[in-house]
């Protein structure tokens, strides 16, 4: 029987990001894809992202933090889903910070500056094109060739490209809405040019201060919230000098305050994490699960 048959979790969202958290802490079981995609199911609890807190694999962290699409695939990094998790284990131990490890590094998280307010330091971008990953050399990630699209008239094109520990690509709009994005996100989540396939997220600045921003997620599809491509969306903004390194985002369900600290080049988030309601998984969820 699947581990997760009965187990508790909680419903919860960042900003919009649907968010489940299971706390699997005491034990070795690990999720399978085929398990994560039971638990998005319409019978189970829908999600943009399952958090998996498993026993932590290093001293001084709180755990090792497994991080699932809903199509079963795995994320290096949810910023959102960061934020929910820190908001769980605070309200049941009282501590005000904890360092969790994920596939994309060490992250710090602590309460923001008010009680209903968390940060998770994101950890440094990358711009390497072999780090991002890119199928082909670029020398410089702040744009490069693509684009959706007859060539004299692309609808969209030269996006910047940023590793926040997942990839992410941010094709810079007048409108963020005036673009069918869930039209478009496919075709670019799975370009060729991006083995790993790639977050997708149009981006207009407001000023040097603001940007809005959409987004669809790799292996999530469209979303009202995505708290790693709000901090490569700042990330890359501030690299064409377009913005400032502090900066608020504003996407479909609300806003996030994005730092790129300049001692150490680690990226700062700060928001909000909503919590939904608890529940147990039905076993039948998982009866056709191997």
């Amino acid at each position: 029987m699947s581990a997760l048959a009965n187990h508790a979790f909680a419903k919860m969202n960042g900003i919009g990001n649907e968010i489940v958290v299971v706390d699997l802490r005491d034990s070795k079981a690990q999720v399978s894809a085929e398990e994560a995609r039971a638990v998005a199911s319409p019978a189970g609890a829908p999600y943009d992202q399952l958090m998996v807190l498993q026993p932590p694999r290093l001293d001084g962290t709180e755990a090792y933090i497994t991080i699932y699409n809903n199509d079963g695939s795995e994320a290096g990094a949810c910023g959102n889903g960061m934020r929910c998790v820190v908001r769980r284990i605070f309200e049941k131990t009282g501590q005000t910070t904890a360092t969790f490890q994920t596939r994309a590094g060490l992250l710090n998280c602590w309460q923001g500056p008010a009680p209903d307010l968390y940060t998770v330091d994101m950890g440094a971008p990358k711009f390497g094109w072999q780090d991002i990953p890119l199928a082909e050399e670029f020398r410089d990630t702040r744009y490069i060739e693509l684009q959706v699209g007859p060539i004299d008239n692309p609808v969209l094109h030269s996006p910047s490209v940023v590793s926040m520990g997942n990839p992410h690509a941010v094709f810079w709009v007048d409108d963020v809405n005036a673009y069918d994005l869930e039209r478009f996100g496919p075709l670019l989540e799975n370009h060729p040019i991006f083995p790993e396939r790639a977050n997708i997220t149009l981006a207009h600045i407001v000023d040097r201060d603001h940007i809005t921003i959409r987004t669809w997620e790799r292996g999530a599809g469209l979303t009202r919230a995505c708290g790693s491509a709000a901090c490569a969306t700042a990330v890359a903004a501030a690299r064409l000098k377009r913005a400032n390194r502090i900066v608020e985002i504003t996407l479909p369900g609300g806003k996030l305050g994005i730092e790129w600290r300049e001692r150490d080049d680690h990226v700062l988030m700060t928001g909000t994490a909503d919590f939904e309601y608890e529940g147990r998984f039905d076993p039948a969820l998982f009866a056709s699960v191997a």
